[in-house]
This record gives structure tokens, C-alpha cells and sequence, in this order.
């Protein structure tokens, strides 16, 4: 790598939640494992429900509001969200909340994550009990990545393409329910095929129910909805981000590694360049396609010296565009990436430190970095995200190191990266997180740390005494007396 992302941005709010003493993110995650019998005490009812779920992206996304009231003798705050088995692994982003008084997220983890029970859970821990006949309105929010699959599997280069998607016109829910209703949002009223429940049509929107009958819980009601989809469902396995600080020469290096896949519809036949050069010239006017033709990454104003790279090396088709208002870099890859091509490349840009770095008025020589957690292309149709991570490469003597961040992590490690003219390493945090989407963009990531002031001139001291040893080597060897012949 070459050298040089819902917060506040005030910088009194920013200063003070850096300085707080538990600062340390924690990961979603528990996975504590509970019997495969087990079944949530039904101390609550679901009043009324509604389920939103969005399919204008290459991901689902779901928006549960829900009425939750307290049926039992005792005051309660667990509340327990199931998910199939097939699809607890595919879940990211799950937060819940008051929805009449916004605020933090609860806190959610997993508490099954057994492979032999078919239903697993996330548990909800509602910041104040929860009190007899008293009633709570929760928002659920989640998205669900690779569920999507393309009807048919295999189309031709130029037909449209078109996604399934599986889900209960009654929404999995671990309480009894009174009142329910579920309504889907796609991205074109062109649905051709809409299996079970019997859908209120209206526009782009199909609405189930309101089902006004008490529903049991964990009842299912199975349907099934095809609709046209031609954009590419663009995911990445994995994404390396890595942010490296320089106090020396005031630079915010940032590089991003990608393995893209598109998990579209795959081709019927050969990939055919003649027909596909004549739908990109178009004539003023280019087809939609399930391929994927290019990315938008929006970058930081005042970013430098961008890259873009590949496994054949650098790519010459692209375009930063660079203003006081914007910065966006323009991608285009080698080729077009139709349904299950692959496609891994790495940019990279500069930015100037201080728009990122505050030095706090600590006798230890606080500093503090305000970074995205996750950056990377802004498209229409989406980008979901199997695996992030993200790498800070703070100044070598840097200590007590600390962070927060929105985004749930599955692993914090702290180690040393030694690179060129370092001593004993750079200072090294890795953050990673599992089934992220790019709604998770710009999403913050503050990271706090002490870098004495000895510690700024470790490096040049050390470039210091290696010229030194090198011109006393070269001054010793010179005094040596290495003649063959006898001395007078």
C-alpha cells in the first residue's frame, strides 16, 4: 500500500464520545447455544404488525414495526426474533428500537446458532423491563443477502432478467400475533408471477392482508413473487480496506481490495463482444442489462491521487472527477460481468490528514481519527458485502489504542505491521464484519489513540543513526590497511 460512514458531526459531541472510558466495540454475536427444544416463554403478544420488505435492490431489506405488549404476571425485556436455519448465516445489520422515541439500538445478539435446530434466534434486550399490560412499539430493521435467485437460471445476453423471491405472507415471529400486514416494494410494477396469498396490487407495491385473525406463533404461510430484475446483483466476498496514517508527511492513505461477483443470471450461450458492443453504442440510448458495466465510488472531497488496478495490472478505463463539491471515481472494468463472473481489482487515493485527524489536549498526546468504516461504489441496484475488513495502520509508537463504531464485528484484533525504516512495527487494528451492504456507507468509524511526542521522531532519529552507521562502515573500512605488499 502506498504511503503518504448515524453520528453527530459536531466536534463537541465528537470530542466527548471519544473520550469516554468503555469506548471498545462490541460484536453482534454472542452465539450462546441453547437446547434445540427450546421455545421463547410466551410472555408477549404482537398487538399489530407491519412488514415492510424492499426489493428495489439486489438485497432484501425488511422493516418490521411492531406493537409488542407484556402478557405475563412480570415485568419483561427479552424479546426474541426467530430466522430459519437456512438464512440466520445470511442476516446483517439488525438493529431494534424504540420507534416513538428514536435513539440507540437495543441490544440484539444471537443466543442460537445451533446447525441441527431448524430455527434460530436473535434476542432483544429492551433497555427498561417492560411492565404488565404495558405496550411497546419496536422497529426492526435487516437486510438478507444471496436469497435472490434468478427464474430462469440461465438468459441470453440480451433478455431481461428476472428474481425470485421466497418468503411467509405472515411474518416469522416468536409471539402470537393479532393484527398483521405485509407489503412489498420492487423496483418495476413487472411481476409476472406472484405464488400464494392473494396480493393487493398497486403499482409497485403488493400488499398481503391485513390478516385480522390471530396468528399463532411460528406459523408460516409460504409464497413466492418473480419479478423483473435486469441489473447485475452485484456482491462481494470479500472486501480488504485498509487505512494507513502518516503524521509525518500529513497523509490519510486509503486502499480498497475487492473480489466482486455477480449473482444475476448466468448466460445462456457464449459471450458474444460483436452484439455487445452494438448495445453499448446504442445510439444515445443504452438497453438495461444484467451485467455489470461499471462503478461509482464517491469519494471524500479533496481525495488525490487515485488508482485502479487489477490481477493484469492498471486499468486504464477510468475517470476521477474531482470539484469543491464532489469527488467520484469512475470505474470500468475490463469486461462486462454478466450473472456468475467474477471480477477482483484494488483502488486506492490520498487525502489530507487533517480533515481526518484531531489532536486532543491529553498529557498523553491523544489523538483521535474519524474515518468511514466503509466507503466503496454507490450504485442503483445495490452492493452487499460478505465479509469487510478494515484495516487502520496508525504511526508506529502509537498506544492505547481504542474505537467505536455503529457497524456489528464479529472479530477486533490488534496487532504489528512493520514497513519500511520501522523499528519495532506500526500499530495495527483490524476490524471484521460479516453480510454488510452499502447502506452502511459513510457510516462512522472513530478510533482514539496516544502517540507521545518522543514517538514522532522515532523514525527520523532511526534514518538518522542508519546514515550515521553507514558513513562510520564506510569510514572504517576506509581506514583499513588491505596492501599486500611489506610496510616500511
Amino acid at each position: 500500500m502506498r504511503s503518504p460512514i448515524f453520528m453527530a458531526a459536531g466536534l463537541a459531541l465528537f470530542t466527548s464520545k471519544i473520550l469516554a472510558d468503555s469506548i471498545l466495540s462490541e460484536p453482534l454475536s454472542s452465539q450462546q447455544i441453547l437446547p434445540d427444544n427450546f421455545k421463547p416463554p410466551q410472555v408477549f403478544q404482537n398487538v399489530n404488525l407491519l412488514r415492510n420488505t424492499n426489493l428495489e435492490k439486489g438485497y432484501v431489506r425488511e422493516t418490521v414495526n411492531v406493537v409488542i405488549e407484556n402478557v405475563d404476571s412480570k415485568p419483561q425485556d427479552q424479546y426474541y426474533i426467530p430466522f430459519s436455519a437456512d438464512v440466520i448465516d445470511k442476516v446483517g445489520g439488525l438493529e431494534v428500537r424504540d420507534k416513538k422515541n428514536p435513539g440507540p439500538p437495543f441490544k440484539t445478539e444471537i443466543v442460537e446458532y445451533d446447525p441441527y435446530s431448524p430455527t434460530q434466534f436473535f434476542r432483544t434486550t429492551l433497555p427498561q423491563p417492560l411492565s404488565p399490560k404495558s405496550q411497546l412499539t419496536l422497529s426492526i430493521t435487516y437486510h438478507i443477502l444471496s436469497t435472490l435467485t434468478p427464474l430462469p437460471f440461465k438468459i441470453a445476453q440480451i433478455d431481461r432478467q428476472y428474481l425470485r423471491h421466497t418468503f411467509s405472507t405472515y411474518t416469522p415471529s416468536a409471539y402470537p400475533t393479532l393484527k398483521q400486514k405485509t407489503k412489498l416494494k420492487f423496483s418495476t410494477p413487472n411481476v409476472p408471477d406472484a405464488i400464494g396469498g392473494s396480493p393487493e396490487k398497486q403499482g409497485t407495491t403488493f400488499t398481503y392482508g391485513p390478516y385480522n385473525d390471530a396468528i399463532p406463533a411460528g406459523a408460516l404461510e409460504p409464497a413466492s413473487v418473480r419479478y423483473e430484475f435486469t441489473k447485475p446483483v452485484i456482491h462481494a466476498t470479500l472486501l480488504e480496506r485498509d487505512i494507513e496514517i502518516s503524521h509525518w508527511g500529513g497523509n490519510l492513505a486509503t486502499e480498497e481490495r475487492y473480489w466482486l461477483t455477480n449473482q444475476g443470471a448466468h448466460l445462456k450461450n457464449n459471450f458474444n463482444r460483436v452484439q455487445w458492443a452494438q448495445t453499448e453504442r446504442g445510439f444515445g440510448y443504452t438497453p438495461p442489462t444484467s451485467a455489470l458495466r461499471e462503478l461509482n465510488v464517491p469519494l471524500k472531497v479533496g481525495s488525490l491521487n487515485p488508482y485502479y488496478t487489477d490481477d493484469i495490472g492498471n486499468v486504464s478505463t477510468s475517470h476521477f472527477r474531482s470539484s469543491r463539491k464532489e469527488a467520484v471515481l469512475e470505474l470500468k472494468p475490463r469486461y462486462p460481468v454478466f450473472g456468475g463472473w467474477k471480477y477482483s481489482f484494488r483502488i486506492g487515493w490520498d487525502a489530507n490528514l487533517k480533515s481526518f485527524l484531531r489532536v486532543l489536549k491529553t498529557p498523553e498526546g491523544g489523538h483521535a481519527l474519524k474515518v468511514p468504516f466503509l466507503e466503496g461504489p454507490r450504485m442503483g441496484e445495490g452492493v452487499s458485502y460478505g465479509k469487510v475488513e478494515v484495516r487502520v495502520l496508525l504511526p508506529e509508537g502509537a498506544k492505547n489504542v481504542k474505537f467505536e463504531t455503529e457497524v456489528p464485528l464479529v472479530a477486533v484484533e490488534e496487532t504489528m505491521h512493520r514497513t519500511f525504516m520501522d523499528t519495532v512495527g506500526r500499530t495495527t487494528l483490524k476490524l471484521t464484519a460479516m453480510n454488510v451492504v452499502d447502506e452502511a456507507r459513510d457510516k462512522p468509524l472513530i478510533v482514539t489513540y496516544d502517540y507521545p511526542f518522543s514517538a514522532a521522531f522515532r523514525k527520523p532519529i532511526t534514518i538518522f543513526l542508519g546514515i550515521v552507521a553507514v558513513f562510520a562502515t564506510a569510514w572504517g573500512i576506509g581506514r583499513l590497511d588491505v596492501s599486500i605488499g611489506n610496510q616500511s
